[in-house]
């Protein structure tokens, strides 16, 4: 598999500093580079993937006049929260 390069990039002395300061034992900052890349373009892309979920549903819901109240859901999200508490509570 052919590879390519990412851009160089100017940072000021304290980023370097920073980024060499967390580097893990045998890690280097071109890995830690890549890792960071890397994580950002999967965040980047799961966002555009939820904020397409969300349209498609608003679209859905605009079409069909099928709505859950938003406090219902806040009603059941609290009972949840509430439950949860209740069983992860010291006895």
């Amino acid at each position: 598999m052919k590879t390519s390069t990412l851009p160089p990039l100017r940072v000021s002395d304290e980023l370097r500093r920073d980024a060499e300061a967390v580097l893990e034992k045998g890690e280097s900052l071109s890995a830690l580079v890549l890792d960071a890349v890397t994580r950002h373009i999967e965040y980047r892309k799961a966002r555009s993937e939820f904020i397409a979920r969300g349209i498609s549903s608003s679209v859905s819901a605009q079409a069909t006049g099928q709505y859950v109240p938003a406090e219902e859901v806040l009603q059941k999200l609290a009972r949840r929260l509430g439950n949860a508490k209740r069983r992860t509570a010291p006895k």
